[in-house]
């Protein structure tokens, strides 16, 4: 178990260090889950030790968001003038990744061929 913690934060550690290092506008951990996703790819075996601790940490994920809510709450003062613009951002955000959404399902199916009877 320690041997697959000590993977995934290496994987999070290089990532971190690679963004930083050369400026790049991907956050660290992005970097380094592309690479433990490249490495899983490629490695059985560290897929195999990998396996058990990240099905552990996957089910209990809704304890990783409690913090940003109780951030949330304690700003709340902060963002009730923000209220209007936080609501159409969000209803915004979400009518174009929907939007986004059908228009690239659209063109993968037409693509493949999914379109013609």
């Amino acid at each position: 178990m320690i041997h697959a913690l000590l993977i995934i934060l290496a994987c999070q550690l290089a990532g971190e260090a690679t963004s930083r290092s050369l400026g790049l506008p991907v956050p660290g951990p992005v970097l380094g889950m592309m690479l433990l996703t490249l490495g899983l790819a490629l490695s059985p075996w560290l897929m195999a030790q990998v396996r058990p601790v990240a099905q552990g940490i996957l089910s209990h994920l809704s304890l990783l968001f409690i913090p940003a809510g109780v951030g949330v709450v304690g700003h709340l003062s902060a963002l009730a003038g923000q209220g209007w613009a936080l609501a159409a951002a969000i209803v915004a955000s979400t009518v174009l990744a929907i939007a986004v959404g059908a228009v690239v399902f659209a063109g993968v199916a037409r693509m493949i061929g999914a379109g013609h009877d």
